[in-house]
């Protein structure tokens, strides 16, 4: 006969198991996402602020109070920028994965903040999330860029973030089958041979009900086409093809060696989100 206490202890353990199984076999990523990359013309962009495995979903987590959400917005590469901040208009939801349930953020801030043609990257610095498979925080400091109009702006200059991967290419302005360049900093210094992972968002977020779709768009013919890993080069470029249309995630790893936090090591990210457009007629 099983005691109760023994048999929570083996259902506790079952579930750590199953967390440190996604977190080893798959990557972390932050999203920041909207349907939309390239607008026509101004409207309000709907966001969804998730943690979770982009490929997979089968293990989303929670997020804690982000400590910075913001755009920068540039009508044209001339045009002084503007910083607005986001955050009074975020709402806590409950987000479904695949097959989890864990907290985050959607936001929806009102047509005015994109009322401008240009370019307008959206940043969010979350909260560190404790991995208990490796005894770490996680920091994940995100960009996504957006354009109104077809006026592009400075989407090419770093922001003085702590960590950036700053683009080469427009991130909102790829043809599937094209490839998209950028560069891992740190402390506004490009790091040589940055260990960096992408991931494609295979599994549409719906803002709406607040969850994944259960139908991936493609199937991965083994493990190890989940999370593709890369290095840098020597000046801290990275290439990536773009193979299929949608988004797909850059994760430049653990930019900023010694952190701690609440005593603990932390890693500290750099996500930037890329949108691919097939060729129709």
């Amino acid at each position: 006969m099983i005691r109760r206490d023994s048999a929570m202890s083996v259902r506790r353990w079952a579930v750590l198991l199953v967390a440190m199984f996604f977190s080893s076999a798959e990557a972390h990523f932050q999203l920041l996402y909207t349907p939309e990359a390239a607008l026509q013309s101004s409207s309000a962009v709907p966001l969804a602020l998730v943690f979770s495995h982009p490929f997979n979903n089968g293990y989303t987590m929670d997020m804690g109070a982000p400590e910075e959400f913001y755009v920068v917005s540039q009508r044209g590469a001339e045009a002084p920028r503007r910083t607005t901040d986001l955050m009074e208009f975020l709402e806590p939801v409950t987000w479904s994965g695949v097959e989890t349930q864990a907290a985050a953020f959607i936001a929806n801030p009102p047509r005015r903040v994109t009322r401008s043609l240009g370019d307008y990257t959206y940043v969010l610095r979350p909260a560190p999330y404790y991995e208990a498979g490796e005894d770490k925080y996680i920091q994940q400091v995100t960009k996504t860029v957006i354009n109104v109009g077809g006026l592009p702006g400075a989407w090419d200059e770093p922001l003085g973030l702590p960590v950036e991967i700053v683009p080469l290419d427009k991130p909102y302005a790829n043809w599937v089958g094209g490839v998209f360049r950028a560069v891992v900093t740190a402390g506004g210094q490009p790091v040589p041979h940055a260990e960096v992972e992408i991931e494609y968002l295979n599994h549409e977020p719906q803002i709406d009900a607040r969850r994944f779709d259960s139908d991936g768009k493609v199937t991965a013919p083994q493990d190890s086409f989940i999370t593709l890993s890369i290095r840098a080069d020597a000046n801290g470029q990275v290439m990536i093809g773009l193979p299929k249309a949608g988004w797909w995630g850059i994760c430049a790893l653990d930019l900023d060696d010694g952190l701690e936090h609440d005593g603990k090591e932390l890693s500290l990210d750099a996500v930037l989100w890329v949108q691919a457009k097939d060729m129709v007629r």
